[in-house]
């Protein structure tokens, strides 16, 4: 075992984003008081943050793994989740079906509509762009027909709840939302000190390389401030968000399937060299046929939360959201051409393209702008990608 120096260089390439992300919000806040309308760092607005930007977080973990088979991406999400929400509306509002039995079929149906893709592009080896686009008029035409042009709403106040309530609750006083939020707080900043001490603690008994002891605690204590402070703004809202708790639990159990199951990296072999993979024995059918499928998965969740949030099944949702979710990838650090990406970074990435929204929205910068401004950054997001590739190459 051998102690790693610090490479200030390296440091900061592989936490890029992070420190893009930082100075954006930096800017934001900066820019924001000087036109004197609020801040973006203000308690209720962060929790606006979470609850508007929940669905990319959602879709940009799934097409995570649709980019790192080889760079695949599918266009179909959004329509997905327009026709998830749909059947959702009508099950629950039209026909009043008990509400869990409506989220079960609302899950199998998105499992069933990313498995019809998955076979096409896995089995039939049809470009995903094709099959996703044709799946992306498929469904939209699909939940037209069901919603007949109409919207529905509202959704029954139980169901609402699932995902769009705070925790403790409406009733408890603003000492004890505080003192709640604080203490989920520092259970997480013990998790995160166990588990990053456990983990150092098996590479040196593995004899691999570990950073010095003081650059780990350092890191710890960084990251624990800021959870700490996380936990403080929102106790000093309406408390912890409900929908923050499913975005958690998908965010931990995917970052452990990327990165610590045989299984998960199979995704990473596939994108770095398909034929490389074949003859390592991975089913690379069976890998694309899965990604494919997990994206109808997650598509369907982010519709369950989606018509919460705005207690409606209309026919325009979903509008762009496949978008939001590659430029979510792209900008967190996923290579254009497979085999390289993380969950962290598609969230980093997802909160960064959130930050640039809700920014801009507090500025009152018109919305043609918006859009331009998200495209430039996702341009330069995989432009700094190929660029660095490049380089690779080079040496």
């Amino acid at each position: 075992m051998a102690i790693k120096k610090i490479n200030t260089k390296k440091l900061l390439k592989d936490n890029t984003m992070l420190i893009a992300l930082i100075a954006v919000m930096a800017l934001f806040q900066i820019l924001i008081i000087s036109a004197d309308k609020g801040s973006l760092l203000a308690p209720a607005n962060i929790s606006n943050l979470i609850n508007q930007n929940a669905y990319v977080v959602i879709l940009a973990v799934g097409m995570l793994l649709c980019i790192l088979t080889g760079g695949n991406i599918d266009l179909s999400v959004g329509s997905t989740v327009c026709l998830v929400g749909a059947v959702a509306g009508v099950l629950t509002v039209k026909l009043g079906l008990n509400i869990y039995l409506t989220i079960a079929i609302c899950i199998l149906l998105g499992i069933g509509l990313g498995a019809w893709q998955g076979y096409f592009i896995a089995y039939m080896r049809i470009p995903a762009f094709i099959v996703t686009l044709s799946g992306m008029l498929l469904f939209r035409g699909l939940a037209n027909v069901i919603l007949n042009g109409m919207t529905i709403s509202p959704f029954p106040s139980n169901y609402l709840r699932l995902f769009t309530s705070y925790l403790p609750g409406s009733d408890a006083s603003d000492a004890f939302k505080l003192i709640f939020t604080m203490t989920i707080g520092i259970v997480a900043c013990i998790f995160l000190i166990y588990s990053t001490l456990r983990g150092r603690s098996n590479k040196v008994s593995k004899g691999y390389d570990v950073d010095p002891m003081n650059f780990t605690l350092m890191k710890i204590a960084l990251l624990s401030a800021v959870i700490l402070w996380f936990a403080s703004l929102l106790g000093r809202h309406k408390g912890l968000p409900v929908v923050l708790i499913w975005l958690s639990v998908i965010v931990a159990i995917y970052s452990y399937f990327t990165s610590k199951t045989t299984y998960g990296r199979h995704f990473y072999a596939m994108g770095g060299n398909e034929k490389a993979a074949v003859l390592s024995g991975i089913d690379t059918n069976k890998i694309l046929f899965s990604a494919y499928t997990n994206m109808g998965f997650l598509s369907a969740i982010a519709a369950l939360v989606c018509v919460a949030r705005f207690n409606s099944a209309t026919p325009s949702a979903g509008n762009a959201y496949e978008l939001d979710a590659i430029g979510a990838c792209f900008v967190g650090g996923a290579s254009a051409y497979g085999g390289t990406g993380t969950i962290a970074g598609s969230i980093i990435g997802a909160i960064l393209m959130g930050v640039l929204n809700n920014g801009m929205s507090i500025l009152g910068i018109d919305a043609n702008w918006q859009k331009a401004v998200k495209g430039l950054v996702l341009l330069a997001a995989v432009l700094f990608d190929v660029m660095s590739k490049k380089k690779q190459s080079a040496k």
